[in-house]
């Protein structure tokens, strides 16, 4: 059984931080961390300090860029959830998504004096955490007579009000094998709800399989999926279409086990450049 310990804001599982300790170099290679992040209401510092401060203020000050950086780490994907559709009682803040070159990368720069010193902010902000290493799954093929389309030539366009979104899918099947292979039941609920959000001007900016979760409550994930928008409205005429709530009464629910699903605004989205280098 995977021992869970770690810091305030989640359980360590010891068996994965043991794999990205260990991994052989001829067998180790980048890995993108992905994070989901609610923050306290109020900074809460572990050495007593009042405190004023947001807990999304204090994140911004642990923000270790300068730790990535020395490690050969960069973040690919930043930004606010405006909306979560689905999950459990955790309804989360921001999400992040950080590429490491290795996996022995992400366990060295935890022994940086720098990154030690800024986690007291971190430690001190974050009211729980999820963090799940995953490696790059191959983009299903869209289907002939739905090629995807220009986004100015969609029913909802962007706007200076509703700008493009990204839908984030963090998703557990009843398959335990699922993480290497989409069960059947969702393949069917991808064709047939793929021609709906293509119609309305889907992209893939990049599909998941999960290796471990590094930080997290217990549960194991097998995908977290990235699906951008033109337009919250062009994402919400995906979600009422007719064949679509048909397609997810008849395969989705019955492939998934657990999900997250949120609307998100990027700040910073590279997430299909990432996988590309």
């Amino acid at each position: 059984m995977t021992e869970q310990t770690g810091p305030r804001y989640g359980a360590i599982d010891t068996d994965y931080g043991l794999k990205l300790a260990t991994t052989q170099p001829d067998d180790d290679g980048p890995v993108w961390m992905v994070n989901l992040m609610k923050y306290r209401e109020v900074a809460d510092y572990a050495d007593g300090r009042q405190s004023t401060i947001s807990g999304r203020e204090a994140d911004d000050e642990y923000s270790p860029l300068d730790s990535l950086a020395e490690v050969g780490a960069r973040p690919v994907f930043f930004g606010d959830v405006d909306q979560q559709l689905l999950g459990d009682g955790t309804v989360w803040d921001r999400i992040g998504v950080v590429k490491y070159p290795t996996r022995r990368s992400f366990i060295d720069m935890q022994a940086l004096p720098k990154f030690q010193e800024s986690h007291k902010h971190k430690d001190a902000g974050m009211e729980s955490t999820i963090v799940i290493g995953t490696q790059p799954m191959p983009i299903p093929e869209a289907p002939a007579d739905h090629s995807p389309v220009d986004w100015a030539d969609v029913p909802h366009p962007p706007t200076d009000d509703d700008g493009p979104v990204v839908v984030m899918h963090v998703l557990r099947f009843h398959d335990a094998e699922a993480a290497h292979k989409t069960p059947d039941h969702m393949e069917q609920y991808q064709n047939a709800a793929g021609k709906v959000a293509l119609h309305h001007g889907m992209r893939i900016n990049g599909w998941f399989a999960a290796e471990g979760t590094i930080i997290g409550d217990g549960r194991a994930w097998h995908q977290v999926r990235f699906n951008e928008f033109p337009s919250k409205a062009a994402f919400m005429a995906v979600v009422t279409d007719p064949s679509r709530l048909e397609a997810q009464k008849d395969h989705r629910e019955v492939a998934i086990a657990d999900t997250y699903t949120m609307i998100v605004r990027a700040g910073l989205n590279d997430l299909e450049a990432s996988i590309a280098e």
